[in-house]
């Protein structure tokens, strides 16, 4: 199991300490979420402050877009060289082209789905992207509760995967914690993304790895 902290809950007045511990303490990858206040109703962070980011990382970088005009963010954000640059299916007409440009500029492609949109509609993209992100919670904000629902949409898309042999990861994102995690890594999850849980506990590198326990 990887685990990806997201720096959402992270404390943005001490970003590049927060970010060096959460290296420190077994994150695998840095989850950024890049929200726009139109397709959801929140503004983040841009790519000046992600820039300072990749900088004081020690590990890859995982962008998540919650965006409208997905190949203009991904423009903004593609020169940081991200391992991962994910963007929601919902609100992108010709998810192909922008998972062909993405992965021409040396990134890893990612497709999200929201909690209420079903993994069917992947069916014939699945072989052309590295990682599906499945939203637990409405994206927007951290520290909501995990959606029960998308236990078995895990489980449909692990299906998916193997039945179409494809090579891509599942990550989870949202009230992801040390109680839910091993049902998580059983429905076939690959990377779990928790913020609040790991950012307000009192020992980053436990509550990693109470992510990456194999049960």
């Amino acid at each position: 199991m990887y685990v990806a902290p997201s720096i959402l809950s992270a404390d943005f007045g001490n970003l590049r300490a927060e970010i060096e511990a959460i290296c420190e303490a077994g994150a695998d990858l840095i989850h950024v979420d890049v929200m726009d206040g139109h397709f959801v109703p929140n503004i983040t962070i841009g790519p000046v402050v992600v820039n300072a980011v990749a900088k004081a990382a020690t590990k890859p970088l995982d962008i998540h877009l919650m965006v409208e005009n997905n190949t203009f963010f991904a423009d903004l954000f593609l020169p940081l060289k991200p391992k991962f640059l994910t963007f929601h299916i919902e609100e992108e007409k010709h998810p192909l082209r922008l998972i062909d440009y993405i992965r021409k500029n040396g990134v890893s492609p990612g497709i999200v789905l929201n909690p209420h949109t079903p993994v069917s509609i992947l069916e014939y993209i699945i072989n052309e992207v590295d990682m599906v992100l499945l939203m637990s919670v409405n994206p927007g904000f951290g520290g909501q509760s995990f959606i029960p629902s998308v236990l078995p949409k895990i489980r449909a898309l692990r299906e998916m995967i193997d039945s179409k042999n494809a090579k891509c990861l599942i990550e989870v994102d949202g009230g992801v914690n040390g109680l839910n995690a091993s049902d998580l890594e059983e429905a076939g999850a690959d990377i779990l993304v928790a913020g609040n849980y790991i950012f307000s506990s009192n020992s980053y590198k436990t509550a990693i790895e109470s992510l990456k326990l194999e049960f």
